[in-house]
């Protein structure tokens, strides 16, 4: 279908105005909101002992979470697309369910089964606390990150399907050898792709992660819920402002860097 001049231009205007409403007007905003008192006042509002703690529990989460998903989603990338098991169809909604479920009701879901009262309450009495401590985050965190992985490494794995690993076989590889000499590095763009989504994804969670959070400064507080906490409890806003101008920052860097590997990607292939 041929659209004419005037109506080409009309559809731009409009998919700009979109853009700048829900986008660029907020961003602006924001950055308006945080530089207004200066630099200087900036670095003192994201450099206070709250801050740094909630900078260095999104970095930890991260840590934790990322090694963990790249494990779960090569074995179950591998096994959904080389394998042929009863439940296949199962695992493939499962994979899936982080992107139907709210992250509330994660949240509660995990409250109700590790909470004090929950079927796993039991494991306070061992002096190990999941609810509104860092093992509950960490959950949380894993459940709502664990798509992605898989939903990158699996198209992958389709695509240059298994020749070369049964060469490999016929040569007298092991499946360890084949993994790491054949798969892996078949698979690496897909991969890398994944855990940028998954770094993105893991530092800007915040319904999950408030659930089953003390929230409390410096001992439980994310970056988000630093910003939550300023903003709704502290009513600083300009603390919440600072705050969510460095999540947004990592949030950036995390793009530009999926923005590379992209084209990287690209060329590589």
């Amino acid at each position: 279908m041929k659209l004419s001049a005037p109506t080409r231009i009309s559809l731009r205007v409009v998919a700009l105005a979109y853009l700048f409403v829900l986008l660029v007007a907020p961003l602006i905003i924001i950055l308006w909101r945080t530089f207004e008192r200066g630099i200087g006042a900036f670095i003192d509002a994201i450099s206070t002992p709250a801050a740094v703690s909630a900078f260095n529990l999104s970095l930890l989460i991260v840590l934790i979470v990322v090694p963990v998903n790249v494990v779960f989603g090569i074995v179950t990338a591998l096994a959904l697309v080389r394998g042929n098991f009863p439940g296949r169809n199962l695992v493939q909604g499962v994979v899936d369910l982080p992107f139907a479920v709210s992250p509330v009701v994660v949240g509660v879901s995990l409250i109700m089964l590790w909470g004090v009262n929950g079927w796993f309450g039991g494991v306070e009495n061992l002096g190990f606390r999941v609810i509104f401590g860092l093992p509950g985050m960490v959950i949380a965190t894993i459940f709502v990150t664990l798509p992605f992985v898989v939903r990158e490494v699996e198209p992958v794995l389709h695509e240059i399907g298994d020749d070369q690993e049964q060469a490999a076989a016929t040569l007298g590889a092991t499946g360890w050898q084949t993994f790491w000499r054949i798969t892996l590095p078949a698979i690496r763009w897909g991969l890398t792709y994944g855990v940028v989504l998954t770094v993105a994804r893991a530092l800007g969670e915040f319904g999950a992660v408030i659930m089953v959070s003390s929230a409390l400064p410096g001992i439980s507080q994310t970056l988000t819920l630093l910003v939550h906490g300023r903003y709704i409890n502290d009513h600083n806003t300009f603390g919440a402002y600072c705050a969510a101008t460095l999540l947004m920052a990592m949030a950036l860097v995390t793009l530009v860097l999926m923005t590379l590997l992209e084209r990287k990607r690209g060329t590589a292939t």
